[in-house]
């Protein structure tokens, strides 16, 4: 569950900041705004969805899936293709996030 509710937070975060940037870089219509603001406000929620026990921990752990789904943007949307630098660095961070996420911790 967290998992998914990490990736539709990424998903939502990157839906949310692109109305802003449309808005602000591209010239597009303030209206963009408005599915902006639901976009963060949905991606606020899904954070809380995530049973870590502590919000920071579980903001923490959802960095490791932003820096995934960033990637993944400069590739999809960017056109570039991540090197072999980009993808360690993904999986470091992926493997921290499952560490602070499931860690064992004492009950």
């Amino acid at each position: 569950m967290a998992v998914l509710a990490y990736i539709g937070a990424a998903l939502a975060e990157i839906a949310g900041c692109f109305a802003f940037w449309a808005w602000l870089k591209l010239g597009k219509s303030p209206w963009w705004l408005l599915p902006g603001i639901a976009s963060l406000c949905l991606f606020a929620y899904l954070l809380t969805l995530v049973e870590s026990g502590n919000a920071g921990r579980a903001y923490a752990a959802y960095g490791a899936i932003y820096i995934m789904s960033a990637i993944f943007w400069l590739w999809a949307a960017e056109g570039v293709r991540p090197d072999r630098w980009d993808m360690i660095g993904m999986g470091i961070c992926l493997l921290g996030g499952a560490v602070i996420l499931w860690g064992p911790r004492p009950a």
